[in-house]
């Protein structure tokens, strides 16, 4: 069985309740990405528990850039590095039905400004996988209350479990991912789901 001191200590997790301001911020970091990164982008989201009105979450603006490929992305990448947007690397997202090193799955990562409020930015490719689960998940968890409200007692349990471990906070939520992804794609059939537009 796994226990809390199995996993290494990071920075504390901190949930706080849903705060308005979220998308007010997020407007304005999308601003100044889409003025610099110019016709490279396809489209700019919101995404994450903080797009998610009525969601206590970490106090992480998380956006999704669209590109239509990853296999050149200076014309986004250079700009928005002059800019004073920080590189991280290639990376995969996890989902436990797909190979770790899908292509479905890859995506550049990407940091706020140094001194800049805290933003973790996922650029990803548009049709694949992980761009499709980020929206999806987030416009289920909007449009339903009650799993809404599950998923918030299942954050806020795995942060008084792992209150100083990242890592561990995470590995409890993965699983409840791919579940609420599942529930999320019968509904997306149900109403014939489009992404929602972006926030402008």
């Amino acid at each position: 069985m796994i226990s809390a001191q199995e996993f290494q200590k990071s920075r504390p997790v901190v949930l706080m309740p849903y705060q308005a301001t979220w998308a007010t911020e997020y407007a304005e970091i999308a601003r100044r990405i889409r003025a610099a990164a110019g016709p490279a982008l396809e489209r700019i989201d919101h995404i994450g528990s903080t797009a998610v009105p009525d969601l206590a979450a970490k106090d992480v603006i998380d956006i999704q850039i669209t590109v239509a490929t990853l296999d050149d992305v200076a014309e986004l990448t250079h700009p928005l590095w002059q800019a004073g947007f920080r590189q991280g690397a290639f990376e995969y997202d996890l989902y436990h039905g797909l190979p770790e090193q899908s292509p479905e799955l890859r995506k550049l990562y990407l940091r706020e400004p140094l001194g800049g409020r805290r933003t973790h930015i996922h650029v990803r490719e548009a049709g694949r996988f992980n761009a499709r689960f980020a929206l999806l998940f987030r416009d289920y968890l909007r449009a339903n209350a009650p799993a809404r409200a599950e998923y918030e007692l299942l954050k806020t349990r795995a942060a008084t479990v792992f209150p100083e471990s990242i890592d561990g906070y995470l590995f409890l939520k993965e699983p409840v991912f791919h579940l609420i992804y599942q529930a999320a794609e019968l509904w997306a059939g149900k109403v014939r789901w489009k992404p929602a537009p972006e926030a402008r």
